[in-house]
């Protein structure tokens, strides 16, 4: 969730006056963050997890299944408990929260007024006894929420709403299309968090754009779907608003599914995982070494095989072209492996802001991080904060900061808080289950502790990255594309890993290259399987190099490393297989179940359409995966012919 300030909100045209003065006066608090942290030390790293649900609304009568807009009143009731409130609440934006007791979860408003954001009360360290704590603490969360939901909600943890846009009322309760802020023929104004900054940001994207948001996502062709595609949901007669020309003029294209609001790509629900490392050094290195690791994870947890009714071509919530919304663009480590080539040779940056930071005392490398982020304009500007420009606080820069929706973000030690640099890993897909998430969570910890004891070298071109990024979008990319990924990832000196294939036991001494190579940057990378990432390969690479160990295998040598006591790594071990056979193709990944339920139910038609129906018992589905399928015993990790025939046939009984 971004920042959410209060004020008197600027329209378009007066915000836009004020762009440079946000900016200068942005860049001025960084250097300030920067002059105040830099020598900023913490213990050790610490972590956290961020969940996101969808509030939906069961009715089992008429088999219909809608988006509960009863945000408010959820907080709210959360807020009024008194028994939360005597433990120290668990509602900041309602009450003030206590933290006397901070294994009481906290939860968030969201961008949707159908969603909800969760996270832990305090941050996870890392010991071992943390990370098997996650799943239990994921599984509390979404009990007390559905605590203080109507007896017919349940808080889901799914990408997005199946049906969000399609012509029905898909909302509880129902509101008509279009509106003055968004001005969508899909969506009303009301699917919003009614937080002034909400509406605001939407109403002044599309005016800075002069047109609405643009979003057209390919079809999949099954056997019945028309050729060409038209979208059925679009009307080329609308005439609410000026921006209504747009279908008229071309942004609804052929064989695509077409949406035009923001609130599409911010009313979606992730996974997100916070670090915060021990200093700035530590903090800039995980950013770097996680960047490459982006689409694999995101191919990894693929989760979004619907929009608005329609199956789609691709796969995952990160369908829009490259600019706020994207893969990164930089790398910001003083590691002395980072090669000037593996920069993106295209990044766009505000000279005037780089030389101003610079001459502030930031190193060059860092300032072109932030000269990149602040070519954007401020998006929404509240008219009071424009009076005086506050040193001690942090408004201006998270401005910009909090709108460079990339799949990495790298974040400055807050004003009022004793917190620490922090790296945000943001491209995984909120998976169905508590234990998915958990065990995503706990494996990108663990690849974070082999990366800074082993120092691990992931860096590979920004460009193939980006590209990587692009083709995780695709159907079932986990099983059908391979991605570019660094061949040795080994520092100078020899590490003992344990082999190369997952599970070996015969350490093996692997070679490794100098800390700063100079052949060619295109032979430290080639093109992989996910399997061979996450498993490994054995096999030498086109070139003759050695293949690749495996992010598991390498975890398991950290684990290896520090003693960990058979109990707790079979406890973890549950976890690292759900990986493992995810990446060999052993389980499914969510899009992959999704699709499979909807092409087998006995109401799909074969034309790519998913009805009413079936999106309710795709839900009720899902209810019941999340219930019975904790532990990774339940059907959406069975492959293939173990999947329930109740649910194939559209029979589904919902878990209550």
């Amino acid at each position: 969730m971004g920042l959410l300030a209060i004020g008197t909100p600027l329209t378009w045209p007066e915000a836009k006056k004020t762009a440079d003065q946000v900016r200068e006066w942005g860049i001025e608090q960084l250097l300030a963050i920067w002059n105040r942290a830099k020598g900023k030390e913490r213990d050790m790293l610490l972590w956290g997890d961020e969940i996101e649900y969808l509030v939906v609304k069961f009715d089992d009568k008429d088999r219909q299944v809608r988006l509960s807009l009863r945000q408010a009143d959820i907080l709210a009731a959360l807020a009024a408990d008194e028994e939360l409130s005597q433990k120290g609440g668990c509602v900041p934006d309602l009450q003030k929260v206590s933290r006397n007791n901070d294994k009481l979860p906290v939860f968030h408003p969201e961008f949707g007024r159908y969603m909800l954001e969760s996270t832990p009360g305090k941050p996870w360290g890392i010991g071992f006894k943390d990370l098997l704590d996650v799943e239990p603490n994921m599984k509390w969360r979404r009990q007390i929420a559905k605590d203080h939901m109507e007896a017919d909600e349940r808080p889901i943890t799914l990408t997005t709403f199946p049906r969000l846009g399609t012509k029905d009322e898909f909302t509880c309760p129902y509101f008509p299309p279009s509106g003055d802020k968004l001005r969508s023929q899909f969506l009303p104004d009301e699917i919003a968090n009614p937080h002034i900054r909400f509406p605001t940001l939407a109403a002044n994207i599309r005016a800075r754009r002069g047109r609405k948001v643009e979003i057209n996502v390919p079809i999949f062709k099954d056997l019945n779907t028309p050729v060409p595609f038209k979208d059925p949901t679009v009307n080329y007669d609308l005439h609410n608003w000026p921006e209504d020309d747009d279908v008229r003029n071309g942004a609804a294209k052929d064989d695509y599914v077409y949406m035009d609001a923001m609130a599409f790509g911010m009313g979606s629900c992730c996974l997100q995982i916070t670090f915060q490392a021990k200093n700035i050094t530590e903090g800039r290195k995980l950013y770097d070494q996680l960047s490459p690791l982006g689409p694999i994870m995101l191919a990894l947890t693929a989760a979004t095989p619907i929009y608005k009714g329609f199956l789609p071509l691709k796969h995952d919530r990160w369908r829009i072209p490259k600019s706020r919304y994207a893969s990164n663009s930089t790398y910001i480590s003083l590691d002395p492996r980072l090669r000037p080539e593996y920069h993106d040779p295209d990044l766009v940056v505000d000279p005037a802001i780089q030389e101003h930071l610079v001459t502030g005392g930031m190193d060059p490398l860092l300032a072109t991080h932030f000269a990149h982020l602040f070519i954007r304009d401020p998006i929404v500007v509240f008219r009071e904060d424009l009076n005086h420009l506050d040193l001690a606080q942090t408004n201006h820069f998270e401005n910009i900061q909090s709108t460079n929706w990339q799949h990495i973000r790298f974040k400055p030690p807050p004003a009022d808080a004793d917190i620490g640099w922090r790296v945000e890993f943001r491209p995984m897909e909120i998976q169905m289950t508590d234990f998915e998430n958990a065990a995503f969570s706990i494996f990108i910890v663990l690849v974070t502790r082999a990366i800074l004891s082993f120092e691990l070298n992931f860096y590979i071109p920004i460009p193939r990255t980006t590209e990587n990024m692009e083709t995780a979008h695709n159907r079932n990319a986990v099983l059908n594309d391979r991605f570019y990924f660094r061949k040795d990832p080994f520092p100078p000196r020899p590490v003992k890993i344990n082999g190369f294939a997952s599970g070996a036991t015969t350490p093996v001494m692997l070679p490794s290259r100098p800390p700063t190579p100079t052949g060619p940057v295109e032979d430290e990378y080639a093109l992989m399987t996910i399997d061979e990432i996450i498993n490994g390969r054995t096999e030498s690479h086109e070139d003759g190099s050695p293949g690749f160990p495996g992010l598991i295998p390498l975890v398991e040598s950290y684990l290896n490393s520090v003693n960990v006591d058979v109990e707790t790594r079979c406890d973890l071990a549950r976890y690292l297989d759900l990986i493992r056979k995810r990446a060999s193709g052993q389980l499914w990944t969510g899009a992959k179940w999704i699709r499979e339920f909807v092409q087998r139910h006995k109401e799909y038609k074969g034309d790519s359409v998913v009805g009413e129906g079936l999106c309710y018992d795709l839900l009720s589905e899902v209810e019941r995966v999340e219930i019975l399928g904790s532990g990774g015993g339940g059907p959406m990790f069975k492959v293939g012919a173990e999947m329930k025939a109740a649910a194939v046939d559209g029979e589904t009984t919902r878990a209550c």
